[in-house]
């Protein structure tokens, strides 16, 4: 300190000048430089908020929903499962206690008609036929076509009949439910996975504002010891003009005011937020502290600054 005090009382008033300058204008470029980083910090900020909006509002209630279209959905498989497993019990009881062969020989037989007509069918589409050989064929497809109708109406009388149909039904509409409940699932594994890619986003906006909050700190603590400086090389300024001058202070006025503009300044509100952000990062490292986790430097020189 007194080794500054000689070089600062060694210097010409015109070295003075120059290096008053200097500072000043290392403290002006560092001063602009702090609020790039706070236009900066209030960008991301905004990007982090829309990050968030768009994955809490938008995907997970997207997500939510249709996981809540699943579960029901879910919940009606295991109904037409349970209804599947008795019909399917029901038809076991009811061929062990009718012992009815009566529904297969019925089906047997409308196969056998329908391959008859469509023997017939090709007959007349692929033979050389005249008029009278055509029209007895005509006439014998209307014939088995009529026994078919006979056969499948005494079909649909059939109990047996009547299980296996039911039973076809169901495995329908479970298939239906299959393919519907993959499509949903697909549908908030989507929405799930966009919500998880937002966050992420979030949480590297997150590490690159910490790292501009830190070079903030550190750029406003360097302005503030080269406001120091240029304030005690002002100081200088005024003892030797004092000295020069016999005690003349014009210009003392205007030299405070210059000083007290920049303190004014400081508790702007650009100001404000950098302390704010300087005590978040105090009392965040402080918990890192107390859990037991690493600090680094940053983290580390803020506690030690406060111990002080």
């Amino acid at each position: 300190m007194s080794q500054n005090k000689t070089d600062k009382n060694q210097l010409s008033f015109r070295d003075l000048q120059v290096r008053i300058e200097d500072l000043k204008q290392r403290r002006d470029d560092l001063n602009k430089k702090t609020k790039e980083y706070i236009n900066s910090l209030q960008e991301i900020e905004i990007e982090i908020n829309s990050a968030l909006t768009l994955a809490k509002d938008t995907y997970k209630k997207k997500r939510d929903y249709w996981n809540i279209k699943v579960k029901k959905l879910k919940e009606k498989k295991i109904e037409y499962k349970k209804l599947l497993e008795g019909l399917i019990e029901e038809r076991s009881k009811f061929k062990k206690t009718k012992g009815s062969n009566k529904g297969p020989k019925i089906y047997g037989s409308i196969k056998s008609i329908e391959k008859k007509i469509e023997n017939f069918e090709r007959m007349i589409e692929t033979d050389n036929l005249d008029i009278s050989e055509e029209n007895s064929i005509v006439d014998k497809i209307k014939e088995l076509a009529e026994k078919k109708q006979e056969l499948l109406s005494e079909q649909k009388s059939d109990d047996l009949f009547k299980l296996e149909r039911k039973i076809e039904i169901v495995n329908i509409n479970l298939n239906k439910i299959y393919e519907q409940l993959n499509k949903w699932s697909n549908k908030s594994q989507d929405y799930h996975l966009k919500m998880l890619e937002a966050f992420d986003q979030v949480n590297e906006l997150r590490e690159q504002k910490k790292q501009l909050e830190e070079e903030l700190i550190e750029n406003k603590k360097a302005a503030d010891d080269f406001h120091e400086r240029y304030l005690e090389f002002m100081n200088q300024k005024k003892k030797r003009n004092k000295t020069s001058r016999g005690g003349n202070n014009r210009g003392k006025k205007g030299k405070n005011m210059r000083g007290g503009s920049y303190r004014s300044a400081a508790k702007s509100k650009n100001e404000a937020l950098m302390e704010k952000i300087k005590q978040d990062k105090l009392e965040s490292a402080l918990e890192k502290q107390k859990a037991g986790k690493k600090l680094n430097i940053f983290e580390a020189r803020l506690i030690l600054e406060q111990k002080k």
